[in-house]
């Protein structure tokens, strides 16, 4: 190999000898807590995403098979984790923590989330805003390393900020590509300050979606009846279409509706956002019915579609 890539590789070994003793991956337990490394990663995942399967987690983490079953053996003799049977497949459990199991990932993820935060607390907000950047141009970069693979999108719960965000970004973006006025963006802000005045963490869920820490679309899932599930302003940035983003925005509204046992997922669209349509059909919705109506400056016909769970 040429001796620029023999010193990258170097530099890089270096890195890694320097970051495994700073977060302590070299200890037997991870962040002082009674979890392997591995353990806290799956934690991780069963906190973030309702309703996986053991396959899931294989797929998603890489994980040998046999090692996973043995992780959710402990972590349910430690009544951290709950097995459901799906009714559409009952070879399949969905894997749910208990709240013992979010417990414990609240404490892991609090000391985590400490350590980091005394690590990088003296730095400047340029060199923080540098370091974070550049984090994040390195994960790219590895990701796509081998075979120019699709971004790595990174969904997240909504924080203090995100639904200004939401607001200026959907009612720019339908201005621009569909004449719609501000009366599109009052219903966004309507629909945002709803969710934030009645949300419940328990049965309800806004999913923002970051490509090298920029945000670049959302959805929301909101009730609307103990059986009913209401899928709800899914947006996808012009710089990240065609990446199945959108997809992947809808099968997590999906996932979560099935895992908090909702019969229905429902939608209000209209036929012009024919981009969204594919993915709802390619989901399994179903049109239920059309009607005419004048909104947002524009004649329209609005659609609303079901997913029977």
């Amino acid at each position: 190999m040429p001796e620029p890539f023999d010193s990258s590789v170097a530099e890089i070994r270096r890195f890694n000898r320097y970051y495994t003793g700073v977060i302590g991956l070299l200890d037997e337990h991870f962040l002082k807590s009674p979890f392997t490394l591995s353990e806290g990663r799956v934690l991780y995942e069963l906190a973030h995403r309702d309703g996986l399967t053991a396959s899931d987690l294989v797929q998603s983490l890489r994980l040998d098979p046999g090692y996973l079953s043995r992780v959710l053996s402990r972590f349910e003799k430690k009544k951290l984790l709950k097995r459901t049977t799906r009714a559409e497949d009952r070879r399949q459990a969905a894997l749910n923590l208990t709240a013992a199991g979010k417990a414990a990932f609240r404490q892991l993820n609090k000391t985590s989330q400490d350590e980091i935060g005394a690590m990088v607390e003296g730095l400047d907000e340029g060199k923080l805003r540098n370091l974070t950047q550049s984090l994040a141009q390195v994960r790219r970069i590895l990701a796509r390393s081998h075979d120019d693979g699709p971004p790595l999108f990174v969904l997240r719960d909504h924080r203090v900020g995100d639904m200004g965000w939401i607001i200026h970004r959907q009612a720019r973006l339908y201005a621009e590509e569909y004449g719609w006025n501000d009366e599109f963006e009052a219903l966004v802000a309507e629909i945002t300050a709803k969710f934030i005045r009645n949300f419940d963490p328990r049965r309800e869920r806004c999913w923002v979606a970051e490509l090298d820490g920029e945000i670049v679309g959302a959805v929301f899932l909101v009730k609307d009846s103990g059986e009913v599930a209401r899928l709800r302003l899914l947006h996808v940035d012009a710089k990240a279409r065609g990446q199945g983003l959108g997809r992947l925005l809808v099968e997590e509204c999906i996932r979560f509706a099935r895992a908090k046992g909702y019969k229905t997922l429902t939608l209000w669209t209209n036929d012009i956002l024919i981009a969204a349509r594919r993915i709802y059909e390619a989901a399994g919705f179903t049109l239920i019915k059309e009607e005419k109506h004048h909104s947002f400056g524009k004649d329209l016909m609005g659609q609303h579609w079901n997913l029977a769970l």
